[in-house]
C-alpha cells in the first residue's frame, strides 16, 4: 500500500503544470536597498525598464502558458542595457575624487567635468580692417582775419606801416560770434588732442620720430607701387593689410583687363610728406598699450607712366614726362605685437 501511495503522488506531480517554484525571499538588508535604489536611479537616466515592476513572460519554459516572476533573468537584462548605455553630456569620463584629498575651487565651480581638459583658445587680431575717421577736407575757418598781410611777412615795412597792419589785424567774426563757429572751434581742438595723444602713445611705445617714420613710409609707398606695376600681389602681402590687399587684387585684375603691361617710376626725392591725421584704435579700457595707431600721410611726388597693351604698343602715358601726382594713404602699426611694423591699411580719394 504505501508503494502504491508513493506512485500515486509522484504521478500527480508529473501531471501538473511545469513552475519555477522558490521560497520566498529574505527581505533586504540595507545593503541591498542602496543597491536597488541605485538600479532605479540608472533606470531613469538609461530608459532601461526594471525588474521590479515588470514580471517576465516564460512562455518559452516547456509545458507553461502565462507570466511568472522570473526576476533573475531581467536582472542580467537590466546589466546588459546599462553596459552598453553611454552618457551624451560629455566627452570625457570623470575620474572619482580622491578620497584623501578634498576638491579644488577650480574643480567645484567649474563647468567641465572632472576628467576633461579645458583647451583654451587666443584670438589675435592683426588689423581693425578699416580706417578710423578717414580724413576729409574742411572748409578753412581762420582765427584771425585782416585786411592787410600779417606784419611780420613784410620786414622792410616801416613801423608806421606796421603799426596800421595791427590795428587792421582782428577777430574772425563767424568763428568767434556765431554758433557755428563756435561748434566747429570745439570739432578742431578735439581733432588736434586726437592728433597728439596718439603721436604722443606712438613716441613713448616704439620711440617715433617723424624723420624716421617718413623714410620708411617713403619706401613703403615706393615699394608698394613698384610691385603693382609689375602685378606681384603675393609679395604685396607683408606690407599691406588683408582688406587693403584684397582691394589692391581687385584693382589689378581690373587694369589687366585693359592693359597687359605698365612701366611706373618713381622720381625721387619726394617733393611733400606731411601728416594729415593721427588715430589711436583702442581694444582694451584698462590698457592703454593695446591698440593700433593710424597715421594719414599726403605724398606728393613726380612719376613717370606709360601703359601698353598685348602687341606692345602704348595705349596710355608717357614714360618720357613727369607728372606731379598727391596720393593719401593710411598707414597702420600695433602697439602690442611683438615685432610689429608699419603696413598700409587704405587710400582716401579727395
Amino acid at each position: 500500500m504505501a508503494l502504491a501511495r508513493l506512485g500515486h503522488a509522484v504521478t500527480g506531480r508529473l501531471r501538473r503544470p511545469l513552475h519555477l517554484l522558490h521560497p520566498p525571499p529574505p527581505p533586504l538588508t540595507d545593503h541591498h536597498a542602496a543597491v536597488a535604489h541605485s538600479f532605479a536611479l540608472i533606470h531613469e537616466s538609461t530608459r532601461a525598464r526594471g525588474f521590479a515592476s515588470s514580471p517576465y513572460n516564460a512562455g518559452g519554459v516547456i509545458g507553461y502558458k502565462g507570466q511568472s516572476p522570473v526576476y533573475t533573468v531581467k536582472v542580467l537584462e537590466l546589466l546588459l542595457q546599462i553596459n552598453h548605455t553611454r552618457s551624451m553630456s560629455t566627452a570625457a569620463q570623470a575620474e572619482p575624487p580622491s578620497l584623501s584629498k578634498a576638491p579644488t575651487p577650480s574643480q567645484t565651480s567649474s563647468k567641465v567635468p572632472l576628467g576633461a581638459r579645458k583647451v583654451g583658445m587666443k584670438v589675435v587680431m592683426m588689423s581693425p580692417g578699416f580706417v578710423y575717421e578717414p580724413y576729409s577736407i574742411r572748409e578753412p575757418i581762420p582765427f584771425w582775419k585782416s585786411s592787410l598781410p600779417f606784419p611780420n611777412t613784410d620786414p622792410s615795412a616801416s613801423f608806421q606801416d606796421r603799426i596800421v597792419r595791427v590795428s587792421s589785424f582782428k577777430l574772425n567774426t563767424k568763428r568767434w560770434f556765431t554758433p557755428s563757429g563756435w561748434r566747429r572751434t570745439k570739432e578742431d581742438v578735439i581733432l588736434e588732442m586726437k592728433n597728439a595723444y596718439a603721436v604722443s602713445r606712438l613716441r613713448k611705445k616704439t620711440g617715433y620720430t617723424k624723420k624716421q617714420f617718413y623714410d620708411q613710409a617713403f619706401k613703403i609707398y615706393k615699394e608698394v607701387n613698384t610691385l603693382m606695376a609689375r602685378g606681384d600681389t603675393p609679395s604685396l602681402r607683408k606690407i599691406l593689410t588683408e582688406r587693403m590687399h584684397s582691394t589692391i587684387k581687385n584693382e589689378l585684375k581690373k587694369r589687366q583687363s585693359m592693359w597687359s603691361s605698365v612701366h611706373w617710376e618713381l622720381v625721387e626725392p619726394a617733393v611733400c610728406i606731411r601728416t594729415l591725421r593721427a588715430r589711436m584704435i583702442g581694444l582694451d579700457k584698462n590698457d592703454l598699450d593695446k591698440a593700433f595707431i593710424q597715421l594719414t600721410l599726403e605724398f606728393v611726388t613726380k612719376q613717370k607712366f606709360e601703359a601698353y597693351n598685348t602687341k606692345g604698343e602704348v595705349v596710355s602715358g608717357d614714360k618720357s614726362k613727369e607728372v606731379l601726382v598727391k596720393d593719401i594713404w593710411v598707414f597702420e602699426r600695433s602697439l602690442f605685437h611683438p615685432g610689429a611694423y608699419w603696413r598700409v591699411c587704405g587710400r582716401i580719394t579727395l
